[in-house]
């Protein structure tokens, strides 16, 4: 039952190798690509939103909705299902995620400088220098972007890794009887053993599956059943969350215990906040005033409500035409496309985001104006902040008592 896990620098020459490692062991190549296209296909999870994960490009609303968490949880089940089949080559920074407890797992890098990497791309891709920098840039971008995420380490550090093949140094040929007698070692573990890391990586991404859905900072270890999660980050009402991880774990099938600890990145939140839905508001906050905005955006966070920020009413239309938005909070006098406009335009495309207007040059004829185009509500600057949270709990009722009629 081999399994490699190979990481390797874009046109480092990488690809030789590992077909023919492939052919040697008998194994299935599954590329990055291979394990995005079927989870999407298991999981029935969007595409665009997978690929946006794994170039670690920000998710909208991800505080809420735990998106990024949920999307890893799953490629790292789909993953352990190759791993249980066995014999397989993992080709890319996803083979990362194959935790270290899995010792019969060889890890290998295959690297060259960059100007080498340049002139493959310019001799055996067809591509100009310009392109061949700009894509090796691209793709290291990503790399280190993924291994800093996870291991707060550079993409090419060789600390992650068993096996370090410079293709500047090293012919295919030399590279693949490297690997296979380094991989005999690793195979030379007893069976049970293996078995038995195969089982706990299959429970600890279950275990990271259903932790998604209560939230970010959760750290999954498993071992012949027991489970320890790690509480990394603030919370609030440690007793009660901690209660609601063990009532969620202890629900899945495999599990024999569960304990909780608290993290390095934990401190428990001073706040007192009564804004409790049963789901999370899609907030976006639109105004030119970026210094009040920001500071905004930061005084709802400490109400336990994420928000994103648009500077212009361009942007603004440009985002709830690609991310789900439920309430935005809009000022009136901007550059270019104003709040009246912003407003006409969403209400016509986007009716059921409910549109709360906090300005501070706005007259009656303004509030009369908003209303009568479909704003949920007309608020003046400088607004208290309990006002503000008060009228989005009050916009959330009506989209909930909304949902919950089209439902019936």
């Amino acid at each position: 039952m081999s399994i490699l896990a190979i990481t390797s620098g874009l046109y480092s020459n990488a690809g030789d190798i590992v077909s023919t490692l492939a052919g040697k062991l008998n194994s299935q190549i599954l590329t990055d690509a291979d394990i995005i296209e079927k989870t999407h296909q298991t999981y029935d999870l969007k595409l665009s939103t997978l690929q946006k994960v794994v170039e670690s490009k920000p998710i909208a609303f991800n505080d809420f909705t735990h998106e990024k968490e949920k999307y890893i949880a799953l490629i790292k089940k789909t993953m352990s299902d190759y791993v249980l089949n066995g014999d397989c080559i993992f080709h890319g920074i996803l083979a990362h995620l194959i935790p270290k407890e899995i010792s019969h797992v060889m890890r290998v890098l295959i690297i060259t400088d960059k100007k080498t990497r340049i002139e493959n791309g310019v001799a055996k891709h067809g591509l100009t220098q310009k392109e061949a920098t700009g894509d090796i840039e691209q793709a290291d971008k990503y790399a280190a972007l993924w291994t800093n995420s996870i291991f707060s380490k550079k993409a090419w550090d060789e600390s992650l890794f068993d096996i370090v093949i410079p293709t500047d140094k090293m012919d295919s040929k030399e590279a693949v009887t490297l690997v296979s007698k380094h991989l005999e070692k690793l195979l030379s573990n007893k069976d049970d053993l293996i078995k038995k890391e195969i089982s706990d990586f299959k429970l600890t991404s279950d275990v990271e599956v259903a932790l998604s859905e209560i939230g970010q900072g959760l750290l999954a270890k498993t071992d012949n059943g027991a489970v320890e999660v790690t509480i990394d980050k603030k919370v609030m009402m440690l007793t009660k969350f901690q209660q609601k991880i063990i009532k969620t774990v202890e629900e899945i099938s495999g599990v024999k215990s569960v304990e909780t600890k608290i993290g390095h990145n934990y401190y428990k939140g001073n706040i007192i906040h009564n804004y409790e839905f049963e789901t999370p508001l899609r907030i976006l906050l639109v105004d030119d005033e970026k210094e009040f905005v920001q500071t905004l955006s930061e005084r709802l966070k400490m109400r336990q409500f994420t928000s994103e920020i648009a500077y212009n009413g361009q942007e603004a239309l440009d985002f709830t035409d690609q991310e789900d938005t439920e309430v935005m909070v809009l000022d009136l006098k901007m550059p270019g496309i104003d709040g009246f406009e912003v407003l006409k335009k969403i209400k016509q495309t986007k009716p059921n985001i409910e549109v709360i207007i906090l300005t501070g040059h706005g007259s009656e004829k303004d509030r009369q104006t908003c209303m009568e185009l479909g704003a949920f509500a007309y608020l003046q600057k400088p607004a208290d902040i309990d006002l503000i949270t008060e009228t989005m709990k009050k916009a959330y009722g009506k989209i909930a008592a909304r949902t919950n009629s089209s439902i019936d």
